[in-house]
């Protein structure tokens, strides 16, 4: 997996005004790096560099290059605002990280096979409780993503979070022990109501009507 780089320069001129401006005039992402020991740092990045970057799941769940007036610095994307409804990233929170440090966070789950699953075959239906999970690492070890093959999952089974096969050095964030944190990932349930039945009483067709009341009329006629 190759590392993402984003290009940023420091800026001075802070405030809702000036953010409004970079955003409105110069196609920019006011931001903030912080952590790692040092001082929080106010910078900007190019809106159309950065949301080609947001491609990449990964973006998420990996440490990325920062690259700050020919510095390089080693952050996560701790948060990101977006515009309510309008496609534009409104401000970002990167936090300095070193491969070493120990983070808890989300990592989604992608799930395998899920058209050809045992259960799917007998008729269920998949039923996703978590589309991401939390778990604690060191960051070097941060996974892109977890797997969840659902192969040989059936009808009315569960997998939950006990069942997860994490990557080396990455553990849950909670301990599964307590069977009250041990919840569902996902399952595969019969539909609401189960299987349709054929209906077992046939209509009769008008020619079938018509003889009926032929051989009704001739038992009645005296």
């Amino acid at each position: 997996m190759s590392t993402i780089v984003l290009q940023a320069e420091a800026r001075n001129d802070i405030g809702k005004g000036a953010s409004r401006r970079l955003r409105r005039l110069e196609n920019k992402i006011p931001a903030v790096v912080y952590g790692g020991g040092k001082k929080s740092q106010s910078i900007h990045l190019q809106h159309n560099k950065v949301v080609k970057a947001l491609e990449s799941e990964s973006i998420y769940s990996t440490m990325l290059d920062l690259h700050v007036d020919g510095r390089v610095e080693h952050v996560i994307l701790k948060a990101i605002q977006r515009h309510p409804y309008k496609p534009i990233i409104m401000h970002m929170d990167l936090l300095r990280v070193s491969a070493k440090d120990t983070l808890v966070k989300n990592i989604p789950i992608h799930f395998l096979n899920e058209d050809t699953a045992k259960g799917v075959k007998a008729g269920g239906i998949i039923s996703h409780t978590m589309t991401q999970v939390e778990v604690r690492c060191q960051v070097k070890n941060l996974p892109e993503f977890i797997e969840v093959d659902l192969a040989d999952v059936g009808l009315n089974e569960v997998i939950h979070l006990s069942d997860l096969k994490l990557p080396k050095g990455v553990q849950l964030s909670v301990d599964i022990k307590d069977g009250s944190h041990n919840l569902s990932v996902v399952s595969i349930h019969t539909p609401k109501g189960g299987a349709v039945e054929e209906e077992t009483t046939s209509t009769p067709t008008p020619a079938a009507s018509e003889a009926a009341d032929e051989a009704e009329g001739s038992a009645e006629a005296p």
